[in-house]
């Protein structure tokens, strides 16, 4: 065994990002703190072929130096936009005919191993901020709750990780 090399991963150029076709989902963080959060995120998008994401409230925004350091040049290839809060966005996204589903531990949420996308309508997930989770207000206008099950003490895991488990899951039931 032996890893590949850079001309064998038949990376895209941001040229051909741009044009490639994106799977139908759109990330929206919620008040994030970290830039390092920000910047995985961003390689999470890229890596998936998002269509974006949506920085919301105090989350920071490219270009710096601290979210080029996690996102790697992602900030260039995934199209990204700023509200000023998570409830503009979710009210824009909903009026666009996504279903904005909140990425939280709440009640009457669907487990994410359950959960399964619609194929005919885009889907926008939120992510909350890392210490208080997605805003209350925000909670009660999206679609619905998908909650990462989780079996220790803590229940809690970092966003850029549930960011990665949630996108990967959804990227694969939606036949990626």
């Amino acid at each position: 065994m032996r890893k590949l090399s850079m001309e064998e991963l038949g990376r895209k150029t941001v040229s051909e990002f741009k044009k490639a076709e994106k799977t139908p989902v759109v990330l929206v963080l919620d008040n994030i703190r970290s830039m390092h959060n920000v910047g995985s995120v961003f390689r999470t998008a890229d890596a998936f072929l998002l269509q974006g994401i949506i920085l919301c409230g105090y989350t920071p925004v490219p270009p710096h130096r601290d979210i080029n350091k996690t996102a790697l040049g992602a900030t260039e290839t995934v199209e990204w936009q700023y509200f000023p809060t998570t409830m503009e966005a979710v009210t824009d996204l909903q009026q666009a005919g996504y279903q904005v589903m909140a990425i939280e531990q709440a009640t009457n949420s669907t487990m994410l191993d359950v959960f399964e996308p619609g194929n005919a309508q885009p889907l926008a997930l939120v992510f909350g901020n890392e210490v208080t989770g997605v805003d209350a207000e925000v909670m009660k206008v999206v679609d619905g709750c998908i909650e990462i099950p989780q079996l220790g003490m803590k229940h809690s895991l970092n966003i850029s990780v549930s960011t990665g488990i949630v996108v990967w899951d959804i990227f694969k039931k939606l036949g990626k």
